[in-house]
């Protein structure tokens, strides 16, 4: 099996793929280092805490990567974290965990005589819910009288300025992750704020003082980034100490700033057409088939409040969740973390899923190539007529998609065009949608996939159905 190499930025090493384990390469010059790091028992706590991926060294060459690996290379075998995601699919709430994990690790890293050399969300994966540190060549020997942490910066582009924007501004977190690969500059968020505002902290600190510091900041030149020292390792650490107390208090107060606000569907839930009897008869027609189905890996697509996705992961399953509106993602992923449920949520609108970005448009892959084969069971309830009126995709267009995504099961829900939600979507447009009855739906289903079981949901216009793919 061929290795697919990404993650070639550093000039360490880099990450290789034989098939989905991941295998990195560090160069001859760092090795050393490196294998020393992995053998502490520093490294051995944040691994056995689940805060940094869990690694191990190999002693020989696996034969796929012996015509890249060279002559004092060290490689190092990481875990798979099940569902890789990245920052523009996450909601709030996980690229603030996400940042809290980066501080947490520095500061630990201080009292072994380690810092970060990066702070990006792009060394931080999530489990479940559970974000995870992977980045290993992050980690780097200091000098325990400097009181600078060099990525100050970046940690505030790439985590705090778009938390912040976020908070008080409702920008979408995927407009910027998906546009710009190193976040957000001061000088661009400063722009974004009113006078009074930039005033305010922590827009005064992170936002605002940095702009008017940025020309002083530019006569300095490489000045400003040479190595200091000062009269002891203590006031050192305690510059630093300070300043990641800084950092956290200011992620909090981003956290404060966001008003949390109803949204289109957010109550979904209880102001659709369904009533108690429907809703609990749905309920367990899908307990039911995961009781029966075994399914380990799911993709509940349209997520809404994740109903659905805790009584998947409630019954053994990985989860992974989506849906457009980032409010009810950030709740769930709230919920699914205090509960310890395997459920990852995440912020995609499966109309126009995540595309492949980075160089060559290789580097993050997109959602759908990550999400291809990997499911054994795909639900789609209460979706698809919302991706046939809104979004105006062909049902054999989304049937086929879904073929292509589960590796066997879906389990999927017809509405009728004569259900209330269904005449809300269409607008007087009913006529366009009259030959959408039972029968067609159940005809186009056929060309891949075969129906195990079908009920109506009790008092609707609606059909619950299981079925298994029958297309390779």
């Amino acid at each position: 099996m061929r290795s697919r190499a990404r993650s070639f930025r550093d000039p360490a090493g880099c990450l290789h793929f034989i098939g989905v384990e991941p295998v990195r390469q560090v160069y001859a010059d760092f090795a050393d280092s490196c294998r020393a790091l992995v053998a502490t028992s520093f490294f051995e706590g944040l691994m056995h805490e689940g805060q940094v991926v869990r690694t191990r060294v190999l002693e020989t060459t696996p034969g796929h990567l012996a015509p890249v690996a060279r002559p004092g290379d060290l490689l190092l075998a990481h875990e798979a974290i099940p569902f890789p995601s990245f920052p523009a699919e996450w909601p709030f709430e996980m690229l603030q965990a996400a940042a809290s994990l980066t501080l947490e690790v520095a500061e630990r890293a201080l009292k072994h005589g380690l810092g970060l050399k990066d702070a990006t969300p792009y060394n931080v994966l999530f489990k479940g819910p559970r974000p995870v540190f992977v980045d290993v060549l992050s980690f780097e020997p200091r000098d325990p009288a400097d009181p600078l942490w060099l990525p100050q910066g970046q940690f505030l582009r790439t985590f705090l300025l778009p938390l912040l924007a976020a908070a008080f501004l409702k920008l979408p977190l995927s407009s910027v992750f998906l546009t710009r690969r190193d976040g957000i500059e001061p000088a661009d968020l400063y722009r974004m704020l009113g006078p009074l505002t930039r005033l305010r902290q922590p827009f005064l600190g992170s936002v605002s003082l940095p702009v008017w510091l940025s020309g002083k900041a530019e006569d300095k030149g490489a000045e400003m980034y040479r190595p200091r020292r000062l009269k002891s390792e203590q006031q050192a650490l305690f510059v630093l100490t300070t300043l990641f107390k800084g950092l956290r208090r200011n992620l909090g107060r981003a956290g404060r700033l966001r008003r949390t606000s109803a949204t289109r569907w957010s109550d979904y839930a209880s102001t659709c057409s369904y009533d108690r009897t429907a809703f609990e008869q749905k309920s367990s027609f899908v307990e039911r088939f995961l009781r029966d189905s075994r399914a380990q890996r799911v993709l509940d697509v349209g997520c809404n409040t994740g109903h659905f996705s805790r009584l998947a992961a409630l019954g053994g399953a990985q989860v992974v969740a989506i849906d457009s509106d980032p409010a009810v993602v950030g709740a769930l992923w709230s919920q699914a973390e205090g509960e310890k449920l395997d459920i990852l949520p995440l912020v995609v609108d499966f109309a126009r899923p995540t595309p492949a970005v980075g160089w060559n448009n290789e580097e993050l892959p997109s959602f759908l190539a990550r999400a291809r084969g990997h499911f054994d069971a795909l639900f789609m309830l209460a979706v698809v007529h919302h991706l046939m009126v809104t979004d105006q995709v062909p049902l054999p267009e989304i049937l086929a998609l879904a073929a292509r995504i589960t590796s066997r099961y879906l389990v999927i829900e017809y509405v009728a065009p004569e259900d209330p939600q269904f005449k809300r979507l269409t607008r007087g447009r009913d006529a366009l949608y009259r030959h959408c009855s039972r029968e067609w739906f159940e005809a186009a289903a056929s060309e891949s996939f075969r129906i195990h079981e079908c009920r109506q949901v009790a008092g609707q216009k609606r059909w619950l159905y299981v079925m298994e793919k029958t297309v390779p």
